[in-house]
């Protein structure tokens, strides 16, 4: 059909150029909007196959990546399945069971320092954790006379001997530690009710005789471990506190001294722990800081290694 103007005519008489517009869903639009409306039409049907070929190349990604972790996965778990049969055949033929600790020893001080009921505390409640970590404990007593005190307690051996666990058993082994190590407070307890062996503390004098019996059970493969219940307040014989130079030069010098006479003893290998420390503090307090110097330059000097003065 043509129109008046000689332009085609749709069948309800319109001309073709207003159906087109009508049908672009433009109405009296022009038709460069109605070309414009297509496009975006166009553009957003393309938009959509295009995510869906990104969404399904993602898809492809991730699948792949699935299927290779999946692979991996297989791979490490044969792995560690390979390492853990390594472990259990090692294991076995190790032996079962127990882990070595520590050659351990405990200073307690019966002098003044026992006196305050913390000082008591402090090793009922820090002796049996320290306990735990060790296979065998010695003790000494500061007293007077600390080296050649009367006031003694016996090693405790809380590992089991060959004899008693002879299969290495750690169920065994645990019921021996369990049952050994509560004989190893009440031991300590003991040394704070020492009589009184002449006047002051000789500390120096406690730890060489300590680790006189720790080097008798001294083994290369283990941890050797020192556990001290003092003020430090050594005021007999050689060393007096109270009276002792602080300079720098002079605290190094002494720590040196005291080593090479052998008044402090070897401590290579030992860590030391001391609780207590200057808990009576009788000397002026700008001394403290330099006093805490110099007890650790001293266990230093003998080969102590880590010091904690708490």
């Amino acid at each position: 059909m043509t129109d008046a103007g000689g332009g085609d005519t749709g069948g309800r008489g319109e001309p073709l150029t207003q159906v087109a517009r009508r049908r672009a869903g433009v109405g009296g639009r022009s038709v460069a909007c109605a070309g414009t409306a297509l496009q975006a039409r166009a553009s957003m049907a393309w938009a959509g196959v295009g995510r869906r070929a990104t969404a399904s190349a993602a898809w492809a990604g991730v699948t792949r990546r699935a299927m290779a972790s999946t692979a991996w996965a297989g791979v490490t778990r044969r792995a560690m399945a390979s390492v853990a049969v390594v472990v259990l055949v090692v294991g076995g033929v190790a032996g079962c069971g127990t882990e070595a600790k520590a050659v351990c020893g405990v200073v307690v001080d019966s002098t003044s320092y026992a006196d305050p009921a913390t000082s008591r505390s402090d090793v009922t409640s820090k002796l049996p954790a320290f306990a735990q970590g060790c296979d065998w404990i010695a003790y000494a007593a500061v007293t007077g006379s600390s080296e050649s005190s009367t006031c003694r307690q016996d090693p405790v051996s809380i590992a089991a001997t060959k004899a008693e666990n002879p299969n290495a058993n750690p169920v065994v082994e645990d019921r021996i530690r369990a049952h050994r190590i509560t004989e190893v407070l009440p031991r300590a307890v003991k040394l704070f009710d020492c009589p009184t062996e002449g006047e002051g503390s000789d500390v120096l004098g406690a730890l060489r005789y300590l680790v006189k019996q720790m080097s008798a059970q001294r083994q290369p493969d283990k941890a050797h471990q020192i556990i001290v219940f003092s003020d430090l307040i050594n005021n007999r014989g050689e060393l007096n506190i109270n009276k002792l130079d602080l300079s720098e030069a002079a605290r190094k010098q002494k720590a040196k001294q005291l080593r090479e006479s052998q008044l402090m003893p070897d401590l290579a290998g030992y860590g030391v722990v001391v609780h207590g420390f200057l808990r009576e503090k009788t000397a002026s307090p700008d001394r403290f800081p330099l006093l805490e110097d110099f007890w650790k330059e001293t266990f230093e000097a003998a080969g102590a290694s880590p010091v904690d003065l708490l």
